[in-house]
């Protein structure tokens, strides 16, 4: 049997591109792919905090440092320039390897630059 985990986040990411006719995909800044070890051609999740929107796409390699966040093609009717997002991957594994796992979050500011990374979300109080 296998599982699915959270891989990687990039949380709170600003959009900063939408275009409906570049070949579709998302386009991430470089140091940002790097930093959550989100693989150019992965498939990835993105949760769009302005409007409610959640849609699968494949992650694209931008310009090292550029800060940019692209949403291409047909997906760019569900994101604006602006809007803040939440782009996920995710994992197969078995249940062994899920005991060790820890997923690599990347939490940015409203730049797109890093604000700090971890490997857990804290526990939700009442």
């Amino acid at each position: 049997m296998e599982i699915t985990l959270l891989k990687a986040k990039l949380h709170k990411a600003v959009v900063t591109h939408s275009e409906l006719e570049y070949e579709g995909s998302c386009a991430i800044d470089g140091r940002l792919l790097e930093a959550a070890g989100i693989l150019e051609y992965e498939q990835i999740q993105i949760y769009n905090l302005a409007n409610g929107e959640r849609f699968t796409t494949y992650a694209i390699r931008a310009e090292e440092g550029s800060g940019i966040i692209s949403v291409n093609g047909a997906a760019a009717h569900k994101a604006n320039p602006g809007d803040r997002v939440i782009i996920c991957a995710y994992a197969r594994m078995t249940p062994a390897e899920a005991a060790g796992f820890r997923p690599r979050l990347v939490y940015l500011d409203e730049t797109n630059r890093i604000r700090r990374t971890g490997d857990r979300i804290p526990v939700q109080v009442a």
